[in-house]
């Protein structure tokens, strides 16, 4: 049976992508021929429909598999960095969201509709029995021992235990469902209001799910677009570069600014950065980097540490 990769090779070679044909042939075979067009397309030129009215998808002259290549490997360590930052941050608020809940309502205040005022009906009851079905499927060793211990007088756990059990999906869900005072609270020490915050973990969540699908995240644009807080009351977003919500730049930086509060001995930007040092700057523009970011007061002192360590010495 022929390898389908010889035909697709054939096809990339005839629209001008010059590659090693064997090992064309088993990247492709490895990784897949749609999954790699990702990070191919922007080094074709721009379609022109022939007498037949078929496009001609031919490559920039001089494009090379390597260079195609070089940003899928990039992509594949970006995306466990991007989901490092998102590990800390998650922890952090599953943390603060059940000491608040708790503090406010109890250890099993979610057993009490009024507890999670902004729920409907339905969503609270849809809310209960995600809460179940998690702690029915959980093998971790604290929801084994909660169930074989106080399973007999409880069907759901404490908060504490209860946030450490759910997906990012239905954790969120409970921070819309709280109080507008717990939301403006865990919100308030982070300097956001409570309407951004849950902007940025909505964009976070997808974030989250495009890596651990592994799918491009690299110059991915994220459907669910964070809010950028107004120019009055954060001008470090808006002066002297705007930050914008339509890029990986915008979640970088939301990333880094949340990591300063919640984990601001992290090394996590010195290790974003020297992934960075990989790409040309047509690659970093595509993620959103455009002239003078380096200005942006949320990643300026970051990066002047960053130089100073990486200088050679005298």
């Amino acid at each position: 049976m022929p390898n389908p990769g010889s035909a697709l090779t054939n096809r990339l070679n005839t629209r001008g992508l010059i590659a090693d044909r064997k090992l064309l042939i088993s990247h492709l075979s490895d990784v897949g021929y749609y999954r790699l067009g990702g990070y191919w397309y922007i080094f074709k030129r721009q379609p022109v429909a022939d007498a037949d009215g078929k496009k001609d998808e031919r490559f920039v002259e001089g494009t090379t598999f390597e260079q195609i290549w070089k940003l899928y490997t990039f992509d594949r360590q970006f995306r466990l960095i991007v989901l490092d930052a998102i590990e800390r941050i998650e922890v952090y608020f599953r943390t603060q969201l059940a000491y608040e809940l708790a503090s406010h309502t109890g250890p099993f205040g979610f057993l009490d509709q009024a507890n999670l005022p902004r729920f409907k009906q339905d969503e609270y009851t849809d809310f209960i029995q995600r809460c179940k079905d998690e702690l029915r499927r959980s093998r971790d060793p604290f929801a084994i021992h909660f169930k074989d211990t106080y399973g007999d007088h409880h069907e759901l756990p404490p908060y504490w235990i209860l946030v450490n059990l759910m997906d990012f999906g239905t954790m969120l869900r409970l921070y819309k469902g709280a109080s507008v005072d717990i939301r403006n609270h865990i919100a308030t020490s982070l300097s956001v209001t409570a309407r951004v915050l849950e902007s940025w973990l909505v964009a976070l969540n997808t974030v989250r799910n495009i890596c651990a699908h592994h799918g491009r995240l690299w110059n991915r644009g994220i459907g669910t677009r964070p809010r950028i807080p107004s120019r009055p009351d954060n001008p470090e977003r808006h002066e002297p570069y705007e930050v914008r919500s339509d890029s990986m730049f915008g979640i970088l930086t939301i990333l880094s600014y949340l990591l300063e509060r919640t984990a601001p001995d992290t090394l996590w930007r010195d290790r974003l950065f020297e992934l960075l040092r990989r790409l040309n700057a047509d690659a970093i523009k595509h993620m959103g980097f455009h002239d003078g970011w380096e200005k942006c007061p949320i990643w300026s002192p970051w990066i002047t540490r960053f130089t100073k360590e990486k200088a050679p010495s005298q």
